[in-house]
């Protein structure tokens, strides 16, 4: 690949591991490994600025403190709620370690909300239930409508307590392999626009989610699947990245999330007629059904001409009969975004709410232990992953709400012992020769083009293709609309240029390489959900509305070809890849307990 300009300075650091963003997950992990191991967390933002501090009504674990519950049935649940496409051996050690898992934010000071005893009180939330699927329990331990604010907190004062030692913003872009190993990253610095590569023994990535590729999402503008793309281009797998869900409450038109916890609290959904509308669709569960239920339900009330407002695209959260100390003292931030996003008062008037893109099932796959796979059954020796960006599977084909936070620090915590316990017997491999040459020339080859096309226009018209025709229902027709918009944009992405040539904190150039990954990772996505011909979770296909065990109770395993594009990836985000650089393997469900069911709510 030639060089464009002089590459800018590269500097060089060494540690036993590295931990790639500082959100739930990356803390968790960096709280293991530290006391271990010399430890680095690599993170694109400041750490209490990471998106796990959105997240807002809970952290499920089967405490029993206001009602009878066990692991045992929050397995079932997780299992269920994910259409079976569940690894059950995760979702056992999800279920079984969430108790403690809980009982350790307590001891590092986390506020929850407390039972008139004094103890972490716990309010229901979708698809949770009692008795493998009798009736709603009570499960989610909660502080207020922050919890994942106060999880981050939490985790980055136990970090500071810790001496867990930061790089802030630094944006990484490449994993460094040798030999089939981790061997680093390659991050840029945002202050300065200089490289640095980083050796180390181990890596852990949790650098979370991809959603921006979609307009109408709950997701932050900086999650745009980084780390996921830059392991696709080194030739690791991708699993189940035609799962995403899409949350049934978000702020009409803008995507902002209101917790499932309002439902918790008692809030009801309703249509333009004020009907009680998921009675019909969830007899037992109704608005506490699992997401991708209530989503589907939301928008076939809207396309069979129930909506509500003049153009009827949106349907109302009614919190209206719930008593004011009530919302104030268990759902002071949303209640806060309905009057100020909206002009609406919801003590007094319903909200306006619709379906928005949350949370990626699939991710860069691992085992229980957070060891990234490079096939159906090998790890990467010194590679590893937890969050969001990982695929392990715990949430299979539909995430239960709550579980996202617990997933963060039961397997953020396993990824960073993992991690420093290779580290300890690990040698430091050398990595290739000139690691830093395939960032160096990306930014450079980005900062000097002088093409006509613009970030802003081609990410507007990816979120607009993606929302139109891979988000909740979708079909063949869909899909093969969104593959070729796909296409046609990353072939105009190879034209983008940007305006400021600078290099300190030159976010216009950030942009333009996120864009690059979300290209990249939305024709996976699509891809693999083409190639899915039935229903399950999170997937509907109206084509194909029904699940299919005999062929599809199976993950997908997504590769990029070794040659579209050069098998270094060193072409990798300049647009010139199609739908024929993407290969498709699968593997099988892990089954312990459970055998797949008809879901019934």
């Amino acid at each position: 690949m030639q060089s464009h300009t002089p590459s800018p300075t590269t500097h060089h650091h060494t540690y036993d591991v590295v931990v790639v963003g500082a959100g739930g997950a990356g803390m968790r992990a960096a709280i293991e490994a530290t006391p271990r191991c010399r430890t680095a967390v690599l993170t694109k933002l400041y750490p209490t600025r990471s998106h796990t501090g959105a997240a807002q009504g809970g952290m499920a674990a089967a405490l029993a403190n206001v009602e009878e519950d066990s692991w045992e049935w929050h397995t079932f649940d997780t299992v269920k709620g994910g259409d079976y496409l569940v690894d059950q051996d995760a979702a056992e050690i999800l279920a079984k370690e969430a108790i403690t898992a809980v009982l350790d934010l307590e001891r590092m000071g986390l506020p929850f909300n407390r039972t008139p005893e004094g103890r972490i009180d716990q309010r229901r939330f979708g698809g949770h239930s009692r008795a493998h699927g009798e009736a709603p329990v009570r499960r989610s331990c909660y502080a207020a409508d922050r919890t994942g604010h106060m999880i981050l907190q939490t985790l980055y004062q136990s970090c500071v307590r810790e001496g867990v030692e930061f790089f802030n913003e630094f944006y990484v872009l490449d994993v460094l392999l040798s030999e089939g190993r981790a061997a680093g990253v390659v991050a840029y610095e945002l202050a300065t626009g200089e490289l640095h590569v980083f050796r180390a023994r181990a890596v852990v990535f949790a650098s979370g989610g991809n959603g921006k590729f979609y307009k109408v999402t709950s997701n932050a503008h900086t999650l745009t699947g980084d780390v996921q793309a830059a392991c696709f281009r080194r030739g690791l797998p991708l699993e189940d990245m035609e799962f995403f869900q899409f949350h049934p409450t978000g702020i009409w038109r803008m995507g902002i999330l209101l917790t499932e916890g309002a439902r918790g609290e008692g809030g009801i959904l309703r249509n333009r007629h004020g009907e009680r509308f998921m009675e019909k669709y969830a007899p037992v569960m109704k608005d506490l059904a699992s997401r991708d239920v209530v989503s589907r339900s939301i928008y076939t009330e809207i396309r069979e001409g129930r909506g509500c407002g003049p153009d009827g695209d949106h349907v109302v959260l009614d919190l209206t009969h719930l008593p004011p100390e009530q919302l104030d003292a268990k759902l002071p931030d949303i209640t806060e975004f309905a009057r100020t996003y909206l002009g609406i008062e919801p003590y007094t008037d319903p909200v306006p709410i619709q379906p928005t893109a949350h949370y990626a099932m699939g991710g860069i796959p691992t085992t229980v232990h957070g060891e990234v796979l490079a096939n159906n059954t090998e790890v990467v020796p010194g590679l590893y992953a937890a969050g969001e960006v990982a695929c392990v599977s715990v949430h299979g084909a539909n995430r239960l709400g709550t579980n996202s936070l617990l997933d963060i620090n039961v397997f953020g915590r396993r990824a960073g012992i993992a991690a420093a316990e290779f580290a300890a017997g690990a040698p430091l491999v050398e990595p290739p020769e000139r690691p830093e040459a395939f960032v160096a020339e990306l930014v450079e080859r980005t900062r000097s083009s002088t093409g006509g096309e613009r970030v802003p226009v081609i990410r507007r018209a990816l979120q607009e293709t993606m929302d139109a025709n891979a988000m909740v229902f979708r079909t063949e027709g869909t899909l093969k609309q969104a593959l070729t918009d796909i296409g046609e944009l990353r072939r105009r992405y190879r034209g983008v240029a940007v305006q400021d040539k600078g290099r300190r904190y030159n976010t216009e150039l950030l942009e333009a390489l996120e864009l690059g990954n979300l290209l990249e990772l939305a024709e996976v996505l699509v891809t693999s959900a083409l190639a899915r011909k039935e229903s399950r979770g999170g997937h509907y296909r109206e084509d194909h509305p029904h699940r299919d065990d005999v062929n599809f109770m199976r993950h997908t395993m997504a590769y990029r070809e070794v040659g579209a594009g050069g098998a270094d990836g060193a072409d990798a985000t300049d647009g010139a890849a199609g739908t024929e650089s993407i290969r498709l393997e699968y593997k099988p469900v892990v089954v312990t307990r459970y055998q797949p069911m008809e879901r019934s709510y």
